[in-house]
């Protein structure tokens, strides 16, 4: 049997510390067709980043609790997964130093809708292609 190629879920890695923001965008994203795995610290996601777990975009708030914001966070998720989308969020700032921000990254300022979340990431994020043989 010959492989098919179909794409798979975008997946992201959702940081956010609110948790009624975090729910929210969750499950919007879930709704819209998502794959979405949600922590509320920059820790938990290197966690999860380090993992084998698919995740082709890490959408963070910029300020997180701990010792590691989500500047920093994204810059050591492109270490460890150069290919990885980002896209920070903050209702604190409503620019990021671009000399903050990893490169090809995206800002979305806070308050936003969750919906509008789902149509950058359709329009930022490339699908991935997966092969199967059923």
């Amino acid at each position: 049997m010959e492989p098919v190629a179909k794409t798979r879920p975008i997946s992201v890695l959702l940081v956010e510390d609110e948790a009624i923001i975090s729910e929210w965008v969750k499950d919007t994203l879930v709704d819209d067709g998502f794959t979405v795995h949600a922590v509320a610290t920059a820790r938990e996601a290197l966690h999860f980043l380090k993992s084998d777990s698919e995740v082709d975009v890490l959408f963070t708030d910029i300020n997180l609790p701990g010792d590691m914001d989500g500047s920093q966070l994204a810059r050591v998720a492109r270490d460890l997964r150069p290919d990885l989308t980002v896209v920070y969020a903050s209702g604190r700032v409503r620019q990021v130093d671009p000399k903050m921000r990893v490169p090809g990254s995206t800002f979305v300022p806070k308050p936003y809708m969750p919906s509008q979340i789902c149509s950058l990431l359709q329009r930022i994020v490339t699908p991935r292609v997966v092969y199967s043989t059923h």
